[in-house]
């Protein structure tokens, strides 16, 4: 198996220097560059574009979201958003800008790792703290978010999976079994077009399919 090329930006040098000692210690990772802005990341991917991008938000001459839009408008690589707890917005921001997932920055090696190779193989991922915190604010789903096709029934389900809910939880909540429920999920993501469960939380919380 070929390894997975991997670009870090940061504008913090700690966590480029912690991130790429993590991955060079495995022979499954090869950090291609780092850099310490999107600008650098974009101008690195150009030359020689990697698998995935480790992508903070906030950078300066160009912040992770910008550096997001023009990565998945010029087919660069996947990008993974490397976030805190008070960056909600700047997280629904990146996903609408095409990022395929993130990651809370006091992440394990592991975890870091498991992520990455997600993201690599086309699986959109999200860490569960920040999608509760995402779904707190959507009392209602946002104007990208089409509503028709769907029963109440089926809304009620979709939401449930954007709160980060469980087969299992959702069955409670709405005194269904489990296996009703997987055959909800499984007609839901049959007329959206999407592949898995977290693709569709994206889609209910930022109103943008993943790709």
């Amino acid at each position: 198996m070929d390894r997975i090329r991997v670009i870090i930006a940061d504008d913090s040098d700690f966590v480029r220097d912690g991130m790429k000692i993590i991955l060079d210690v495995d022979d499954d990772f090869e950090v291609i560059g780092c850099a310490s802005n999107g600008k650098e990341a974009c101008e690195l991917a150009e030359k020689d574009p990697p698998d995935v991008f480790l992508m903070d938000i906030q950078m300066p001459v160009m912040d992770g979201i910008e550096a997001t839009k023009y990565i998945t408008e010029h087919d660069l690589g996947k990008v993974l958003i490397l976030t805190t707890f008070d960056e909600d917005d700047l997280v629904q921001a990146a996903l609408r800008n095409g990022a395929k997932g993130y990651l809370i920055k006091n992440h394990t090696p592991d975890h870091l790792k498991q992520m990455i190779r997600s993201v690599c193989c086309g699986t959109g991922v999200m860490e569960s703290s920040i999608l509760e915190n995402l779904a707190r604010g959507a009392d209602a789903a946002p104007a990208g978010f089409d509503e028709n096709g769907f029963t109440a029934r089926e809304l009620e389900i979709i939401k449930a999976v954007a709160e980060g809910l469980s087969n299992e939880e959702i069955a409670k909540r709405f005194y269904l079994t489990t296996g009703t429920v997987k055959n909800y999920i499984t007609n839901i993501l049959s007329k959206t077009g999407l592949s898995h469960r977290t693709a569709l939380a994206v889609y209910y919380l930022t109103g943008k399919k993943p790709e």
